[in-house]
């Protein structure tokens, strides 16, 4: 089995002509064409889009996730903060009712009516 990458032009727009894969002293696994419109190889995997490791996704993959881990305990931390501090403040509150310094007296007419009856 083997496949043929056809000409391109690469990124500094060079004319690179076609070959056949597996390519002579290459990989004998590597019978696809793999790549995009400016750079082409071959490759073992017909769903290959890049032509070198994936060593470097993985601790692109590790960072971002040590990244988002660190930025969850952040934000949790500051959630739970933000509850304690509203729960010393609501139970930390006077229970009596305010004194607005003024005292309420019946009416006279209200106190002698009553005392009629």
């Amino acid at each position: 089995m083997s496949a043929e990458c056809s000409s391109y032009l690469n990124a500094d727009k060079v004319l690179v002509s076609g070959f056949s894969c597996p390519r002579a002293g290459g990989d004998a696994r590597a019978v696809f064409c793999c790549g995009f419109q400016d750079v082409k190889y071959c490759c073992d995997d017909p769903h290959s889009f890049f032509p070198y490791e994936h060593s470097y996704m993985w601790w692109l993959s590790v960072g971002a996730l040590v990244g988002l881990s660190i930025a969850a305990v952040v934000l949790f931390a500051f959630i739970i903060t933000v509850c304690v501090l509203c729960y010393l403040f609501i139970s930390t509150k006077p229970r009596s009712k305010l004194d607005t310094g003024l005292s309420l007296q019946m009416a006279d007419s209200e106190a002698r009516g009553s005392s009629i009856c």
